[in-house]
């Protein structure tokens, strides 16, 4: 595969975007509430037109707005990146029906999308979770209108939407948990067992949403300032209408969601790098110390330079995984988890010794470095942990090896 560059367009793009990420999204971000949905920060980017770039553009573009944004406002980019993982479900493979009623609010910010595949006991090995869904006749579907009275907007004017007046396929029971954007989002893409003991064969992906009966959530008081919460299913009432994919063939969903989304949790954390390493290089270069300048002791500029190395590198990665995605090679799974293990573990590398190197005014409340530090850890968690990236990149390897390509 070619090197990766930035034709002047995408250059100048990536320049407008720190731009508005500076000036109109950072203080609505600093108005937002911890832990919380910052809906006005929501619904400036879909003013901005960068939501709906979700479904219409490309993983390299998907990359190049995450590393931009992040590069000057990380609030900003998680809820661009929370929407677009929420809903992308939706986009592959909801229903016409679906995408009609959920993608244009989504794309305005006016409704906040959820991925929720995690439980207590089924993280990292996602084809093990075990919120059952379990095959009902009775009843339709009550109270579900359009997924605004649990977590959604206050003031909603539009009139509710019907759900179907069928009877309720499934009941959904059981828990999800370190789920972003619950409990206040105002649907959820819900992954759930649907065939006993059957893997990742017997998973099946729902649109939930947030209003539907049965369904209830909590906040978690996590170190990422973005809201993380868990929710509890006590007989969730689903029916085919709310059905992403088909039956069992859920996993397909989530992993193509996350081979899309995972090369661009690495341009995430490059953003964070560079930002990082521009913050040192400024640093070093105006700090007095030991009759000159930070950069003119060797130790320090050859920490530099190898911040500067690793962060170029993991670059390179991301956007090479991102083409693959976009060229439809055979090979992203691969890439994907290359290219998120690669960045995420640079960042809290670069971040790191860009602390270091600023010494205690690095770790006062309100710095740059102070706010990447908290931020930087859990990108090497979410989506797979590293160790999982690791098993899957090995797995890739000899998988390839023994079909002989």
């Amino acid at each position: 595969m070619p090197a990766f560059s930035l034709d002047p367009t995408q250059t100048a793009w990536c320049a407008e975007l720190r731009a508005l990420a500076a000036e109109r999204l950072r203080p609505l971000a600093e108005k937002g509430e911890p832990g919380h949905v910052n809906r006005a920060l929501v619904a400036e980017l879909g003013q901005l037109g960068l939501l709906e770039r979700l479904f219409t553009s490309g993983a390299v573009d998907l990359c190049l707005m995450r590393e931009s944004l992040a590069y000057a406002c990380t609030e900003a980019e998680t809820a661009l990146a929370l929407q677009g993982l929420g809903a992308h479900p939706v986009h592959a493979y909801g229903t016409p029906a679906q995408r009609e009623r959920w993608l244009p609010r989504v794309a305005e910010g006016s409704a906040v999308a959820a991925f929720a595949l995690s439980e207590p006991g089924a993280g990292s090995d996602a084809a093990a979770l075990e919120l059952r869904a379990e095959r009902s006749a009775d009843g339709g579907i009550e109270g579900g209108t359009d997924g605004e009275t649990a977590g959604g907007a206050e003031g909603a004017t539009e009139p509710p939407v019907a759900e179907s007046d069928g009877p309720a396929r499934w009941r959904l029971t059981g828990e999800k948990c370190w789920i972003s954007n619950a409990p206040e989002a105002d649907f959820y893409t819900v992954f759930a067992r649907t065939t006993p003991g059957a893997g990742s064969r017997g998973v099946t992906a729902f649109l939930v949403p947030a209003d539907r009966p049965g369904l209830t959530g909590t906040g978690l008081d996590m170190l990422s300032p973005h809201p993380i919460g868990a929710l509890a299913l006590d007989a969730v009432p689903v029916t085919a209408d709310d059905l992403l994919g088909e039956p069992d063939h859920g996993f397909r969903v989530a992993m193509g969601t996350l081979n899309l989304f995972r090369p661009s949790v690495g341009a995430f954390a490059v953003g964070m790098a560079q930002a990082a390493l521009d913050a040192t290089l400024a640093h070093t270069a105006e700090r007095d110390a030991f009759g000159g300048k930070l950069k003119d002791l060797q130790t320090v500029a050859h920490q530099v330079a190898e911040m500067a190395l690793r962060t170029e590198a993991a670059r390179l990665m991301v956007y090479a995984a991102a083409t693959a995605y976009d060229e439809k090679a055979p090979d992203v799974p691969r890439r994907a988890a290359m290219a998120k293990l690669l960045a995420t573990e640079t960042a809290q590398y670069v971040v790191d010794k860009a602390v270091q190197l600023h010494g205690a005014r690095a770790l006062r409340r309100g710095h740059l470095l102070e706010h990447l530090y908290r931020e930087v850890r859990a990108p090497r968690i979410y989506e797979g942990a590293s160790e999982v990236q690791r098993g899957i990149i090995a797995r890739e390897l000899y998988a390839t090896m023994e079909a002989g390509q």
